[in-house]
């Protein structure tokens, strides 16, 4: 499987992808919103968790790979997750902090968002993050979701949770079809 962008190539990750996943997940900065820092066990287990999940579901996280040199850069993919106690389709990113603020998360957002939509029933995606994270829910909120609740939890304190539904995203899709 393979979603394209104007600059990024969207792929699904293989054992190879590990020094350059390892470089965004053990990156303390980065993951500074997450429970963790990733070491190589981690890494090793999130390149082969979400392999079993491309065979299972058909779908999971995938690599962000800069279109012009194949470069992996970060994640970003379809998960199910448990959101306050329900589990729902969320859309989640990594991108290296050096390929940070230059919309790289944005753009491989909206290919997920649109390939989740093209090709899941789904009717609504959700994206969550830890309250603290602004980064992140600025991203959410640039690729369409809009604040739904936030929740109090052992791992985050509190989770704020973004979502978009098909409805939601079939009105902007075809307000941007006709306005362009």
């Amino acid at each position: 499987m393979i979603i394209e962008t104007s600059r990024l190539i969207l792929r699904e990750l293989n054992k190879n992808d590990f020094n350059s996943l390892y470089a965004v997940l053990a990156d303390s900065d980065i993951m500074q919103h997450y429970p963790y820092t990733f070491d190589d066990a981690r890494v090793h287990n999130w390149i082969t968790r979400n392999t079993e999940r491309y065979q299972v579901l058909g779908f999971g996280l995938w690599a962000v790979c800069l279109k012009e040199t194949g470069e992996l850069i970060g994640d970003c993919g379809l998960t199910m997750q448990t959101i306050n106690g329900t589990i729902k389709p969320e859309i989640g990113y990594h991108i290296r902090k050096d390929m940070q603020r230059m919309g790289f998360a944005k753009e491989a957002a909206i290919a997920v968002r649109d390939w989740t939509f093209e090709n899941t029933p789904f009717q609504e995606v959700y994206s969550y993050m830890k309250y603290t994270n602004e980064p992140s829910a600025r991203c959410a909120m640039s690729w369409g979701c809009q604040f739904d609740c936030e929740y109090e939890d052992e791992q985050n304190e509190i989770t704020r949770v973004y979502k978009i539904t098909r409805q939601e995203w079939k009105s902007k899709t075809e307000y941007d079809t006709i306005r362009f």
